[in-house]
């Protein structure tokens, strides 16, 4: 099959790349950044690193979507939770979306599906969380964090009916590039259990601008992480959803990443420090917001949200 990728950034390179390199399939790049696609042409590829090692170039397609005439079979989806509809109306416009075709995203945050979902068969929609992290250092430049063959992920339907062929050879694609799939029947308990978990370690190595094992050496870390985990698995179970993950192995898993990714700041970090808006609300705000509904406030989420926003009105007043 061949794949279209729309968002040249950080994990849309490492899925493209990957899948091209290891996989062995066609993979198309839609950008709509413009400095990043024109340093991309100039250079002949974008180059990529592993932590920081073996800087090498790596021919790719790469277009605007007003150039593209290609037909992909699948499009993989990754931009910021603020940019995607409107990435979505620029792409609809250039006639980049037919019926047949299917999507997969596995965005930061909650509230894109919905986004898509305007725009592709429910039906033909894959869920999607990574627990891979990567850093975009620049136009055309990017660095796969972790060990080879160490990127983790899980997928599901949309609407939790079980995996057509074309998922299951989608799903078959991911595993030859490395990608470490699980197939799940419980895409917003899977999709709610990354939220949950990006909601310690995004959220606060931004707040404090440190890395993942600055936080981990805390000794409170843990406990940080249990009265954000508390909360949102209240939350979720007050509106019915069955995470996939209990609050224990949540709380080893943050542990274990701090370990496993010391060196790594969290993407909102990277937004933060770069002066662009975050995608709090979409996180910690998106658990807040389903307590609210749910008659269960959830109060320590609710306040971090505001400190983030805090954080970044005083970054920009002094700018």
């Amino acid at each position: 099959m061949r794949y279209g990728i729309i968002g040249a950034g950080a994990m849309g390179y490492r899925y493209g790349v990957l899948l091209q390199e290891k996989a062995g399939v066609p993979v198309d790049f839609i950008e709509t950044w413009d400095p990043n696609r024109e340093q991309v042409r100039e250079q002949g590829g974008v180059y990529v690193s592993r932590d920081h090692e073996n800087r090498h170039l790596v021919p790719i397609n790469i277009y605007a979507p007003e150039e593209y005439d290609g037909h992909p079979d699948v499009w993989i989806v990754f931009k910021k939770q603020m940019q995607l509809a409107t990435e979505l109306e620029r792409d609809a416009a250039a006639g980049l979306f037919t019926d047949d075709q299917y999507v997969f995203s596995a965005m930061n945050g909650l509230g894109h599906f919905e986004k898509l979902a305007q725009h592709f068969n429910p039906d033909q929609m894959l869920a999607g969380t990574a627990m891979i992290a990567t850093v975009l250092n620049g136009p055309g430049d990017v660095d796969f964090m972790g060990p080879e063959n160490g990127e983790a992920m899980h997928m599901a339907p949309y609407n939790d009916q079980a995996p057509d062929e074309t998922m299951e050879e989608i799903y078959a694609d991911f595993q030859r590039a490395t990608l470490g799939p699980e197939m799940s029947n419980n895409w917003l308990g899977m999709c709610l259990t990354k939220v949950a978990f990006n909601a310690v370690c995004n959220t606060l190595c931004t707040m404090f601008e440190i890395n993942m094992g600055q936080f981990g050496a805390y000794p409170g870390a843990a406990e940080m992480a249990v009265q954000l985990f508390n909360e949102a698995h209240d939350a979720a179970a007050r509106a019915g959803i069955k995470m996939i993950e209990n609050r224990g192995q949540q709380v080893q898993s943050v542990l274990d990443s701090c370990v496993k990714l010391k060196y790594h700041y969290p993407s909102m970090y990277q937004d933060f420090s770069k002066g662009r808006p975050t995608e709090v609300d979409y996180i910690n705000g998106y658990i807040a917001r389903l307590g609210r509904k749910n008659d269960y406030p959830c109060r320590t989420h609710e306040f971090v949200t505001h400190e983030v926003h805090l954080a970044e009105q005083m970054r920009n007043s002094k700018n």
